[in-house]
């Protein structure tokens, strides 16, 4: 009788010959039978069905959660014409509706399902393309940590809101919820003076840098030609997020969605998409990838659901109008899309194919940008870039070409 194998501490084959991923690599064991479409309405139901059980606790004045609230509107109630009292955290079914808006939208966009995603998440690419796309993503991951602090920064004590008593403290509960997520990419959060980390710890901590470094041990990618540099549209991508994130021609509202919500939701999809396009091509070419090797994978398809729930929460505390709503939709469009001409770039780089422009893609109308704050920005941006920073700095120092697509 046919029995389960264990191939890998990444996968395992069932009595029937299919292959399957333990629970300590993914939440979906037969991920590697699914075709794209699935495994994104799987993170959509999910992620869902996450912000639902996290909004029913508020429901209950025993949870910690609820009773933090509940403090923060008796402040508000305190002080004739606070507006806090009207936000949506104290309104399960507006909050609901709020998220199912927001994460239906940005769920929709066509980056996740980029021909760049789904070719790998098939397998079809040689090893050599493989160390490419590693080397080359590798610019996106090392460089977009910095955008949590940016936005981070523009939190204080002297920032504008309209929450008279409250002011502070909901800049305090926005800085501690991106503190939390920069300490989670740098590893090194710690919460008394008995834990923290010696000096030596500390600047060895483990780092989601660090932990991307591990899958060149498996590719064979020494230290010294791990550091490449980077493609224009990758570039672009790294400037834009930051743009978003830290220059004042963004709201702070505008910094807050794109570190959250533009940047948090779709990582478990195409995360899982990535790991297991390389769990395939491991197992089918004999490659002696682990889960070692994988882990910066795995840890973002696990941790960063938690990540897009806390940021949606604090969101909602800075929506004040309608338009806020749509300005939110904006910021994410603006770093959808930044990130489509980044897949697309990587996709041309490996497989020798231009993809048409994110406009020409027959784009839905409600990720068109209305306005071209961005672009001006990015042009700016790009011509204070580094020589040899990018392929053909020079050249992309005084590209008028942008990755947006504009009304």
């Amino acid at each position: 009788m046919p029995t389960a194998r264990t191939l890998t501490d990444l996968l395992y084959t069932d009595a029937e010959g299919r292959p399957l991923l333990p629970p300590s690599v993914h939440p979906i064991p037969e991920l590697l039978q699914l075709e794209v479409e699935a495994v994104l309405e799987r993170f959509k139901r999910s992620q869902v069905a996450d912000f639902q059980a996290v909004i029913g606790t508020l429901d209950d004045p025993d949870t910690e959660l609820a009773r933090l609230l509940a403090s923060l509107k008796a402040v508000a109630e305190a002080q004739p014409g606070n507006p806090f009292v009207r936000n949506r955290v104290f309104s399960s079914e507006r909050l609901e509706a709020l998220f199912l808006e927001l994460h239906e939208h940005v769920m929709g966009h066509p980056v996740w399902r980029h021909p760049c995603f789904a070719r790998i998440f098939r397998g079809e690419f040689s090893t050599a393309q493989l160390t490419e796309f590693a080397l080359h993503y590798f610019n996106q991951v090392k460089n977009t940590r910095q955008c949590v602090a940016l936005a981070l920064g523009r939190y204080s004590g002297v920032m504008a809101l309209p929450y008279g008593r409250l002011n502070e403290r909901i800049s305090e509960l926005s800085q501690i919820v991106l503190a939390q997520l920069l300490a989670d990419e740098y590893g090194v959060g710690s919460h008394t003076v008995e834990a923290y980390p010696s000096l030596g710890n500390l600047f060895s901590s483990t780092t989601h840098i660090v932990m991307y470094r591990q899958i060149f041990e498996g590719l064979g990618v020494p230290f010294e030609a791990q550091d490449v540099p980077l493609l224009p549209g990758v570039a672009d991508n790294v400037l834009t997020q930051r743009l978003v994130a830290g220059d004042p021609a963004f709201t702070n509202l505008e910094a807050l969605a794109s570190v959250g919500l533009g940047m948090e939701w779709g990582v478990p999809e195409f995360f899982s998409l990535l790991l297991g396009g390389m769990i395939r091509h491991a197992w089918q070419e004999q490659l002696p990838l682990d889960a070692h090797h994988l882990l910066v994978f795995i840890a973002h398809v696990q941790y960063d659901v938690l990540h897009a729930i806390a940021v949606m929460m604090v969101t909602s505390l800075h929506i004040q109008a309608e338009g806020d709503i749509e300005a939110i939709k904006q910021a994410t469009n603006t770093l959808m899309a930044a990130r489509y001409g980044m897949m697309s770039e990587i996709y041309a780089h490996l497989f020798g194919e231009r993809l048409p422009h994110i406009a020409q893609s027959g784009l839905d109308e409600r990720y068109f940008l209305t306005d071209r704050r961005i672009e001006q920005c990015l042009l700016h941006a790009r011509s204070s870039v580094a020589k040899g920073s990018v392929v053909n700095s020079e050249h992309y120092r005084h590209s008028t070409e942008t990755p947006y697509p504009f009304k």
